[in-house]
């Protein structure tokens, strides 16, 4: 999309991400425990844990710590039943944003996610208002300067449902959910490395954000990954960072 550059917006979130490496321990902790109470604790049969489990250790959760969450999950060890909730919502200028969670307190989640939207501008939905907006898909982001046509080969070969180009250079891989640890190992074995790999949900259009707006929005995004029960903030809205 012109305008903005996908590759620094990326480099942007991944930064913010960075930033909150401790929270991301206790959210993929989470993951992993409702992956294998609901599909097992056997990451060869679980697609969700096993997703959950390469992500822990692409942030280089101990191999304990990921043990431990799986015997949690699958009744070995004692701890808390999370339920999964999705609220959806809209932001400035009509960005839609949706908000996965797990919690042990429903009550308590929508109260925190109501008084995140309400208190920086936005306005909480009724379900089904944006989730339309979003694909649930595999995304794997490389860098500029790789060499388009080879990746294109490579990831064809592998089982990717799209492949596209952005102006800045970057390359975008797009899988099916159930597809995507299959085409990221025969990627990277193919030489090929993604700066971000993970199973989202992709929005089909996005908004443009500059000036006050993006800082008014970037506040509500803030905000609403800082409450403890939220796993995901998906937004349309794309932030430009000021020159």
């Amino acid at each position: 999309m012109a305008g903005h550059s996908k590759w620094a917006n990326i480099q942007h979130r991944k930064g913010r991400q960075d930033a909150k490496r401790g929270k991301i321990f206790t959210r993929l902790i989470k993951e992993i425990t409702v992956a294998a109470r609901l599909g097992g604790g056997d990451a060869d049969s679980n697609p969700r844990l096993r997703l959950a489990m390469d992500k822990a250790y692409d942030n280089n959760m101990p191999k304990d710590n990921v043990e431990r969450a799986i015997k949690r999950g699958t009744g070995d060890l004692e701890g808390v039943n999370y339920e999964e909730i999705r609220y959806e919502g809209y932001g400035i200028g009509g960005a839609a944003v949706m908000v996965d969670c797990m919690t042990d307190n429903r009550t308590r989640t929508v109260a925190d996610v109501r008084h995140a939207f309400t208190k920086y501008g936005g306005n909480l939905g009724t379900d089904g208002s944006v989730a339309f907006l979003f694909n649930h898909c595999g995304q794997l982001l490389f860098a500029p300067g790789t060499d388009e046509a080879k990746l294109m080969d490579a990831a064809i070969e592998a089982g990717a449902e799209d492949v596209l180009t952005h102006e800045d250079g970057s390359i975008e891989v797009i899988t099916g959910p159930a597809e995507f640890s299959a085409v990221r190992a025969s990627l990277e074995k193919s030489g090929f490395k993604p700066e971000l790999a993970e199973v989202t949900m992709k929005p089909t259009t996005e908004n443009a954000l500059t000036g006050d707006d993006a800082v008014r929005m970037q506040k509500l995004l803030d905000a609403l990954e800082a409450v403890d029960d939220v796993q995901e903030v998906y937004t349309t809205a794309v932030i430009d960072e000021p020159a």
